[in-house]
């Protein structure tokens, strides 16, 4: 028994894939600082840990994630969704410092993942690292319905042999489908009793690492996902119900990484367009402190006055006059949200 995928590269895929090679190529080129790109990962670290695991029916919210993974305890979140989180991190710190070793992937590691992520949870019931010894299912929340059953546990081990030896052999395939196609297998093989979807989420993205596809760490593909996990599972299971063809979930895969890739090029393009007005600001005698007003305008979009003196500490006197300063210069407008509103707000003129 061996594993060859069957696919069909459609045009939605290819176009798909061309998008995604831009943004890979825009974010080689750009300039972007190392304290920005620094920030804009341990953000991306945030929303993947929190995404994969509230795919998985964690209840906490991004702030209580963020709150946690930085290093606070957060009254009310549930143990176990804490711990869930936090693994993941531990599980991403595995995965970074296994690609700086340059090695190849093996079950060895796809079972070290899968160790770290679930070690701890829910009663250590997944049995961390270890292939399932019995026969499990996937079963719709709402309905109690099974919607798929995995293969049984004693074929287990020879599909996961033939899998991670289909990834060693295959330089063929696109190294973005060949992400794809591992996220999918994994979840299809089901291997553990617990934590499938989440590991099959980080073997997907460490071959995106690996092949030269890390987009500097910025993306974050969970997040697509979790936003209409109805058409998440839809894609999975369509598969299945289409004799094995791979073409309709790998639509989805590139579909989605594409748009998550365009939000990152979209912001850095942002980033670099505050650089060089912020630039610009300094070349043309602005002091420090206009120059942070200005640079907090630009990254978010508005503010109010009482917004910009809780934001960058600034007496209020000493605020409006920057502020008029910034307007004559041409820098910034002053608006209304609406003519029955009197709320003004202060914008940036890109």
């Amino acid at each position: 028994m061996s594993f060859s995928p069957r696919f069909t590269i459609t045009n939605t895929i290819t176009a798909a894939l061309t998008r995604i090679e831009r943004a890979r190529g825009f974010l080689d080129a750009a300039k972007l600082s190392k304290d920005w790109i620094s920030k804009m990962q341990v953000r991306a670290l945030v929303l993947e840990a929190h995404h994969t695991t509230h795919i998985e029916g964690t209840h906490l919210t991004l702030e209580q994630s963020e709150r946690i993974l930085g290093g606070e305890k957060v009254q009310g979140a549930r143990p176990d969704d804490a711990r869930e989180l936090l693994n993941y991190k531990k599980a991403f710190d595995f995965v970074s410092d296994y690609l700086e070793a340059g090695e190849l992937i093996t079950e060895g590691l796809i079972r070290e993942i899968h160790k770290r992520l679930v070690t701890g949870v829910r009663g250590n019931k997944a049995a961390p690292g270890e292939y399932r010894k019995v026969q499990n299912y996937i079963v719709n929340e709402r309905t109690g319905e099974k919607i798929y059953t995995p293969p049984p546990p004693l074929e287990v081990p020879q599909m996961m042999a033939d899998f991670v030896a289909w990834l060693k052999r295959d330089t063929e395939t696109n190294p973005v489908l060949v992400a794809g196609i591992a996220q999918f297998q994994l979840v299809h093989i089901h291997p553990f009793v617990d934590g499938n979807g989440r590991t099959a989420r980080l073997l997907s993205t460490l071959c995106l690492y690996k092949t030269g596809y890390d987009f500097k760490r910025l993306f974050t593909i969970s997040e697509y996902y979790d936003r209409d996990r109805t058409a998440y599972y839809e894609a999975l299971q369509t598969v299945r119900e289409r004799g094995m063809d791979l073409t309709s979930w790998l639509v989805y895969f590139t579909e989605g990484l594409a748009a998550q890739m365009r939000e990152v090029q979209v912001t850095a393009g942002h980033v670099i367009r505050r650089d060089v007005i912020l630039a610009k600001a300094r070349k043309d005698g602005l002091k420090d402190r206009p120059i942070a007003i200005l640079s907090f305008l630009l990254t978010t979009g508005k503010a109010t006055v009482a917004e910009c003196e809780t934001e960058l500490k600034v007496n209020r006197r000493t605020l409006q006059r920057d502020l008029k300063l910034l307007v004559e210069k041409g820098l910034v407008s002053q608006v209304s949200t609406s003519p029955t509103d009197p709320t003004k707000f202060y914008q940036p003129l890109l």
